[in-house]
């Protein structure tokens, strides 16, 4: 008896964690089911930006990416195109040359994104922008790109995340990855915004006002430098909006060790950060600061994949010790699922996602040993080859 006690206590707590997860994501997930209907209106005046590439042996796509970019209906007076090349070859380099863009090669020992960031706003100390868009190298975009951009900013826009999606649903990974991305734009994007809290940040696609990114971008070091601009924005209450009608195109993992390598650089850099943005919290919460609180609840929170994983096990382990105690488990498992659902955009729903589904197992599989094979990756750029076609 005394057993079957302290299991039930277990069972108890488990649930309640795992509830507080799960009713986090359907609230976020049902509040991004009415998509926002505001439209920024046209800027009265053409602000000037500056588009960062950093481009980490990315010579399949980098050019096809600047070209694309340089088809903006903007004035290219307006804005100036800067590619960091990091190892890649001479003929890249000698291609991007010959486009109307700046070129800086940079050999770091230990590449990552934060360094060319960092390299690049120190080549552009004389020069004065408005605003700073960061893209990947594979990242491709309307031709109303800048001018959506400076409607929002003329707006008071100061930070702004675009939607980013799949270019490419071409092998089961990559479906699971552009619906992981989709689901993350609903549940921390659109569903943020719309109940009034800041937008997540992504790595791509993203905007800044130039005069505070220059000055902070110094304090950003890690391999995941979104979680800590994240981090710096949101400390000083500076609000990310969203912009879904906003696509920037990216390619997608397109085979299981990148995706695995992909989402163990990122489980590193959210505990990285929790770790790190735990200190603030009790501030936080005393100046009411609900933004910076609502972030480190989501990176408390375990990755869906392990979420869905340890309800699923959870539900079995316990109806087969005491089926009462399973009924709530899988109460618990259909809501995350709902959630899930809600939050899918239904061009991703379709015969390729229900084949692709089958082997979410196996990733979560991969999820749980990758808890274990984090150290120093938030230290070093783990790189995700594109171009694989």
């Amino acid at each position: 008896m005394d057993g079957l006690i302290i299991l039930d206590i277990i069972d108890s707590i488990l649930f309640f964690l795992m509830a507080l997860s799960v009713g986090y994501l359907l609230i976020f997930a049902a509040a991004s089911i009415s998509k926002r209907n505001y439209s920024y209106p046209i800027a009265k005046k053409k602000y000037r930006f500056v588009v960062l590439f950093p481009a980490y042996k990315e010579d399949k796509v980098i050019e096809q990416a600047v070209r694309s970019f340089l088809q903006q209906k903007y004035p290219r007076e307006n804005y100036d195109i800067v590619v960091i090349s990091d190892k890649m070859e001479d003929m890249t380099n000698q291609q991007l040359e010959l486009l109307p863009i700046d070129l800086l090669i940079v050999d770091f020992e230990n590449s990552s994104k934060a360094k060319a960031l960092n390299f690049a706003m120190d080549m552009l100390v004389d020069r004065e922008y408005d605003m700073i868009v960061i893209l990947d190298a594979d990242n491709t975009v309307q031709p109303d790109f800048l001018q959506q951009l400076g409607n929002a900013y003329e707006c008071g826009a100061n930070v702004i995340q675009a939607h980013r999606m799949a270019k490419n649903l071409n092998t089961s990974t990559a479906i699971l990855d552009a619906v992981s991305e989709e689901i993350n734009n609903s549940i921390f994007r659109i569903g943020h915004v719309k109940l009034g809290l800041s937008s997540a940040l992504i790595g791509s696609g993203m905007a800044f006002e130039y005069k505070w990114f220059k000055e902070n971008i110094k304090k950003v070091s890690s391999a995941g430098e979104d979680k800590e601009l994240e981090m710096l924005l949101l400390k000083q209450r500076i609000y990310i909006d969203y912009m879904d009608d906003l696509p920037v195109y990216d390619e997608k993992t397109q085979k299981e060790n990148a995706f695995n390598n992909q989402r163990r650089r990122w489980l590193s850099a959210q505990f990285a950060s929790l770790w790190q943005g735990l200190p603030d919290l009790p501030d936080a919460i005393f100046t009411k600061n609900i933004d910076y609180c609502d972030k480190i609840a989501q990176w408390i929170m375990l990755p869906r994949v392990l979420l869905i994983g340890f309800i699923g096990l959870l539900s079995i382990i316990t109806t087969l010790i005491n089926w009462e105690w399973s009924i709530k488990w899988w109460i618990l498992l259909l809501l995350l699922f709902l959630a899930l659902c809600m939050a899918i955009p239904d061009y991703l729903v379709n015969k390729q996602l229900k084949k692709a589904i089958w082997t979410v197992p196996l990733l979560a599989i991969n999820m749980f040993f990758n808890l274990f094979r984090m150290k120093g990756v938030n230290k070093k750029f783990i790189h995700t080859e594109h171009g694989e076609h």
